[in-house]
């Protein structure tokens, strides 16, 4: 069968053949999604047909494969199952048909936290700063509970929850060098520099690899949350996109927040939340250790701006997507910050000698 027919069949099946279909705006992911409504009312479909991402670089494996991205709808099913058991709003899952990649879902609607950031208010007249100590307090809950190490799917599989590995760490590091370099600065890494830069970074890890591990989300920001007015306390945040979750570092997901890659986090606010999480963590969280924390978040943040940094290119070259370099001014600007934090003092060197727009100074 052709994969309309596969669609048709499954939604048939799940009692929704005769619900309309629009196209639902998608990611930078292969993944596609419709809106249904019809006599059972709302849903979203996920249609993902299985296999890793097209190759990035020459010789390498697939980039989902060597930095744990999720490659089918399995990990989405497990993870979003063990968020709700939480409390935490991840959307009801109506039907799945995983050896064909499809998924019927909860349509969580379309209040998301991207537009309520561009009007400095949300969906009901909420204040932004409600809604972020909201989401502050979405990762709390979340780093409370014991690290699972693994997740029921519901088909009596498990799914084994991946680690912030040193595989997933050299392919985030590497972004930047494969990406930006030759298309922002048309010129290839020299050997000393990227010799370097690994040196470098290789001293940064123990920040974010020593200490408490939890479940994080990864992409915790703009596009994949919701403001569900309806709900109450955690669960008035709508989340999506968390396949890819990972064990690793309490900070990830807060730097994944408050350094948000889509939508400008000013400095101020940033730095209001941050003390609010850490005030929240001092509480709520064992094992918490402020001085290391905020060392962790910065390097992290530093890891991530860079990997965006060399991302957005990457969109545009390979993918023919040109918007997303609109998003490398604010990837510039968190860098900064980050490479403000004394622990960083050998990476900001490297950077303003080699990354850095001439006379962009920190």
């Amino acid at each position: 069968m052709s994969r309309e027919q596969v669609i048709a069949t499954f939604l048939d099946q799940a009692g929704w053949a005769a619900a309309r279909r629009a196209p639902l705006a998608g990611d930078a992911s292969s993944r596609r999604y419709e809106r249904l409504a019809g006599p059972r009312g709302k849903a979203v479909l996920m249609d993902w047909p299985a296999g890793p991402d097209a190759v990035v670089v020459p010789g390498r494996e697939a980039y989902s494969r060597i930095a744990h991205l999720a490659e089918d709808c399995r990990p989405f099913v497990a993870v979003g199952e063990y968020l709700r058991r939480l409390g935490l709003s991840a959307p009801e899952l109506f039907a799945a048909d995983l050896p064909h990649g499809l998924l019927l879902l909860e349509d969580l609607g379309d209040d998301l936290y991207g537009p309520a950031i561009d009007a400095g208010h949300g969906p009901t007249g909420e204040a932004l700063d409600e809604m972020y100590a909201a989401a502050i307090e979405t990762i709390i809950v979340l780093q409370a509970q014991q690290t699972p190490k693994e997740l029921p799917i519901g088909n009596g599989d498990m799914h084994v929850v991946p680690h912030f590995d040193e595989t997933v760490f050299r392919a985030e590091i590497d972004v930047l060098l494969d990406w930006y370099m030759p298309v922002v600065r048309q010129q290839e890494m020299n050997a000393e520099a990227r010799s370097e830069y690994y040196a470098i970074w290789t001293s940064l890890k123990p920040l974010f690899d020593d200490g408490h591990k939890t479940l994080f989300l990864r992409d915790f920001h703009s596009p994949n949350m919701l403001w569900l007015a309806g709900r109450e306390g955690v669960a008035r945040i709508g989340l999506i996109d968390y396949q890819d979750a990972l064990i690793g570092s309490r900070a990830y997901d807060v730097v994944s927040f408050l350094q948000d890659a889509r939508r400008d986090v000013p400095r101020e606010r940033e730095t209001q939340m941050l003390d609010h999480y850490v005030a929240r963590a001092r509480h709520d969280l064992e094992s918490f250790e402020e001085e290391a924390f905020r060392a962790a978040y910065a390097a992290l943040g530093a890891e991530r701006a860079m990997r965006l940094i060399g991302l957005w290119p990457r969109l545009l070259k390979r993918d023919g997507k040109p918007h997303y370099m609109a998003h490398m001014p604010r990837s510039m600007d968190y860098l900064m910050r980050n490479l403000a934090h004394p622990a960083l003092a050998d990476l900001r060197r490297w950077a303003q000698a080699n990354v850095l727009p001439d006379g962009l100074k920190i």
